[in-house]
């Protein structure tokens, strides 16, 4: 990684792409094509408000939570840091005490998961969150959380009580970063979710930059 480049760590959305089960299929189709004659190109895209790289926003949890169409830009916007999960089932509690994390910090998580995004169909065994260590977030006053996968929580077990716990704590989250590649440590970091009115959660391009302080 080069001292001025911006890295790109979302995934792009494309038909067929790894989705959560039970959640829509992503299909993007021409509805009008150059190769066909037509004028100009105009696609169709249909997908749940989940896909790809994405943010949830208390809404997802809450139904009188805060939509994401509310979240403002600061939010995800700013200094973050990247922490390697060495733990190869779940991030706990105690992995992270070593890390001092403060207040207000946009904390993202780089997991073996990052490898899942070059393998076809969904990964029932990724790494997820402990309740601990989202507890431990939440004590700790974080602003952001962000993971390489599709779910902070757990496919078995635990994946709506972990959203209750950060989402409850007013904690955006960040889910399907690909980190492939990102060493840890101090970035810039700029998230954008599509502006979708009273959303619960909408894809986002995500992109940061090395910190030299």
């Amino acid at each position: 990684m080069r001292k001025n480049e911006w890295v790109d760590i979302s995934v792009p959305i494309r038909s067929g792409m790894v989705h959560w089960p039970g959640d829509p299929a992503v299909r993007i189709r021409r509805l009008q094509n150059m190769d066909r004659g037509d004028r100009n190109n105009l696609s169709l895209i249909s997908f749940g408000s989940h896909t790809g790289t994405h943010m949830d926003a208390p809404r997802h949890f809450f139904a009188k939570g805060k939509s994401l169409d509310k979240m403002p830009f600061g939010a995800a916007i700013g200094p973050a840091r990247v922490l390697e999960i060495k733990d190869t089932r779940c991030i706990r509690a105690e992995e992270l005490k070593r890390y001092r994390i403060k207040r207000r910090e946009r904390i993202i998580f780089k997991t073996r998961n990052s490898s899942f995004w070059k393998a076809d169909g969904f990964k029932k065994e990724f790494v997820y969150m402990s309740q601990e260590a989202a507890e431990y977030l939440t004590d700790a006053g974080v602003g952001v959380v962000g993971i390489d996968y599709l779910s902070v929580g757990g496919y078995r077990k635990g994946g709506a009580e972990i959203h209750k716990t950060l989402l409850g704590a007013q904690i955006w989250i960040i889910e399907g970063l690909n980190l492939f590649g990102v060493k840890p440590g101090n970035y810039d970091l700029i998230c954008l979710p599509l502006k979708i009115f009273n959303s619960d959660g909408a894809p986002c391009r995500a992109i940061i930059h090395p910190r030299f302080e």
